[in-house]
């Protein structure tokens, strides 16, 4: 029988949490808590469709918060969804979001720095 790779500490930390905030979700659907913290752990295990929903999830409960809305824009360039994540830039800028140098070497955002208009965009913002 062969071996079975060590899984690592960390690994089945993160696990763990994904199996507790997925049941705190199954009892309360609207917890930005655990919705924020499942969002972030699907992206970092390259599940980007569901880390999506659930932003989409917390922008609806959080419409005004630029953290939120950036994070959104992530997972819509992750998906490559180029205009969506363009446009949920622009409202993140707009409420506020303004770590330009963060965002300029943020791996989520390859893609949409890929596109004409995200120039544009932050070009306009430090305007």
């Amino acid at each position: 029988m062969p071996d079975k790779p060590m899984r690592s500490l960390d690994d089945i930390s993160e696990d763990f949490q994904i199996f507790v905030h997925q049941e705190v979700l199954g009892c309360s659907p609207d917890d930005e808590e655990a919705l924020s913290y499942l969002a972030h752990a699907y992206t970092r295990q390259g599940r980007f469709e569901e880390g999506l929903d659930l932003d989409r999830r917390l922008a609806a409960l959080r419409p005004d918060d630029p953290l939120v809305r950036y994070n959104l824009t992530c997972s819509l360039s992750l998906t490559f969804r180029a205009d969506d994540a363009l446009e949920q830039l622009r409202e993140a800028i707009r409420l506020g979001y303004d770590d330009f140098e963060h965002m300029e070497k943020d791996p989520d955002l390859v893609f949409l720095r890929k596109q004409p208009e995200y120039r544009e965009i932050l070009k306009s913002a430090s305007s």
